[in-house]
C-alpha cells in the first residue's frame, strides 16, 4: 500500500480534481472537504425528514442525501428543499423515473449506479434531464454490487474490479455527452476500499466522495471509518466524506469533523484531550471528560482543552493545551498553558471551565 507522506504529494490529487457545484456549495479543485450524511427517515414524511436535516445542519452537516424510492418521495424533495439550508442529494437505486422526478423537484445532485438503472436508454433519459438542468451526477459503485463478469475476471471482489466498474459507468455517461460527475467507490473492507481509491485517483479528474460503507455501529463503524478515511484522505484523495454508522446520523457528523480535524484538514471547534486514568485518579474522570466533551460542542473556538485526572502530573501533561482542568482529592486545578491558575472544589470544576469558555476571546 502506497501511503504518501510528503506534504506536496498529499495535496496532488485533491488539488487537481474538477470543481463541481452542488447547490450553493462547491467541491473539488482543492476546495475544503465537505461533510455529508444521509437521512434515515421516510423521505415521504416531509416533517420528520426536515427535522432530521435541521439537526444535521446544526451538527455541521454540509450536504445531505435522501433516498427516493417512490413518486411521493420524489415530490417531497421539493417541499423539503424549501425548509432546509444545505444542498440536497437524491439517492436512486433502481427506477430511473425517480431520478428524473427528483431532479424536476429540485434535487441539487443525484446519486445513481447506472448498472442498476437498466438500459442505456434509461440512463440517457436521466442524463438528458441532468444536462438540461446542470445537475451533477454521483456515480456510485459498492463492492457488494460488483457485476458478475468483473467478479469472475478478477477472481472475486477486488479493488481493481471496483475501479473498473466505476470507470465503465463514468465512460458510459461521458459517451452520452455529460461530464458533471462525482465518483464514489465504497467497500466495507477497509483495506480494499483504500486500495481502490489509490488505483482510481490517478485515472480520473472527477471529485471523489469517500466513505467506508456498512461500517457498523457507532463504536465499530467509527474505528473502521477513522482508519479507512485517515489512510485515504491522508494521501490527498477525497473531496467529500461520509462516516456511515448504524445509529443517529448526527453521530456521523461529529465523527467526520473529528477525523478532518485530526488530519489537519479542518480547523475550528474545540479539541478535548484527556488522560486514560490510572490508580492515581481520585475523581470521576471518565464522567467529567464526557461532560466536558458535551459542553464544548457549541463553542466555535479553535483551541485545545485538557481534562486530567491527576493533580501531580496534570499541569505538565496539559501544557500543550490552551486550558485544562486536573483532579485531586475532592478538588481540582484550573490550568492555562501548563500554569496552575487556581484550585477549586471538585464539584465546581465543570462550572469553572464553562465560565472560562464563556469569556474566552477568539
Amino acid at each position: 500500500m502506497s501511503i504518501l507522506t510528503n506534504q506536496a504529494e498529499t495535496e496532488t490529487y485533491r488539488a487537481h480534481t474538477r470543481v463541481v457545484s452542488i447547490g450553493d456549495r462547491v467541491i473539488g479543485g482543492g476546495n475544503p472537504i465537505l461533510i455529508q450524511s444521509m437521512t434515515n427517515t421516510k423521505t415521504e414524511d416531509v416533517k420528520a425528514t426536515v427535522e432530521q436535516i435541521l439537526a444535521l445542519e446544526k451538527a455541521g452537516c454540509e450536504i445531505v442525501r435522501c433516498t427516493v424510492p417512490t413518486p411521493e418521495a420524489a415530490k417531497a424533495i421539493g417541499e423539503i428543499k424549501k425548509q432546509i439550508h444545505i444542498p440536497l442529494v437524491a439517492d436512486i437505486h433502481f427506477d430511473y423515473k425517480m431520478a428524473i422526478g427528483a431532479m424536476e423537484n429540485g434535487a441539487d445532485k443525484i446519486r445513481i449506479n447506472p448498472g442498476n438503472i437498466g438500459s442505456t436508454d434509461r440512463v440517457k433519459a436521466v442524463v438528458d434531464v441532468a444536462k438540461e438542468r446542470n445537475i451533477p451526477i454521483r456515480v456510485g459503485v459498492n463492492s457488494g454490487s460488483l457485476e458478475k463478469p468483473l467478479v469472475e475476471k478478477y477472481g472475486g471482489v477486488t479493488a481493481r474490479g471496483i475501479v473498473e466498474s466505476a470507470l465503465d459507468k463514468v465512460h458510459l455517461i461521458e459517451d452520452l455527452g455529460y461530464d458533471n460527475l462525482v465518483i464514489s467507490i465504497k467497500s466495507s473492507d477497509v483495506l480494499m476500499c483504500v486500495k481502490a481509491h489509490e488505483l482510481l485517483a490517478g485515472r480520473t479528474p472527477y471529485p471523489l466522495h469517500v466513505g467506508i460503507t456498512e461500517s457498523g455501529t457507532v463504536q465499530s463503524g467509527n474505528i473502521k471509518s477513522a482508519v479507512g478515511l485517515g489512510l485515504i484522505l491522508g494521501q490527498g484523495i477525497g473531496d467529500t466524506i461520509r462516516v456511515s454508522l448504524t445509529g443517529n446520523p448526527v453521530e456521523e457528523i461529529k465523527s467526520a469533523k473529528l477525523i478532518l480535524r485530526t488530519l489537519g484538514l479542518r480547523k475550528g471547534g474545540i479539541e478535548v484531550v484527556s488522560c486514560p486514568t490510572c490508580g492515581r485518579t481520585q475523581i470521576d474522570l471518565i464522567g467529567l471528560a464526557s461532560r466536558v466533551e458535551k459542553l464544548v460542542e457549541d463553542y466555535p473556538f479553535n483551541i485545545k482543552v485538557a481534562v486530567m485526572g491527576c493533580a501531580v502530573n496534570g499541569p505538565g501533561e496539559a501544557k500543550e493545551a490552551d486550558i485544562g482542568i486536573a483532579g485531586g482529592v475532592g478538588e481540582g486545578l484550573l490550568i492555562k498553558k501548563g500554569e496552575i491558575i487556581r484550585k477549586v472544589p471538585e464539584e465546581e470544576l465543570l462550572a469553572v471551565l464553562k465560565d472560562e469558555l464563556d469569556h474566552w476571546e477568539a
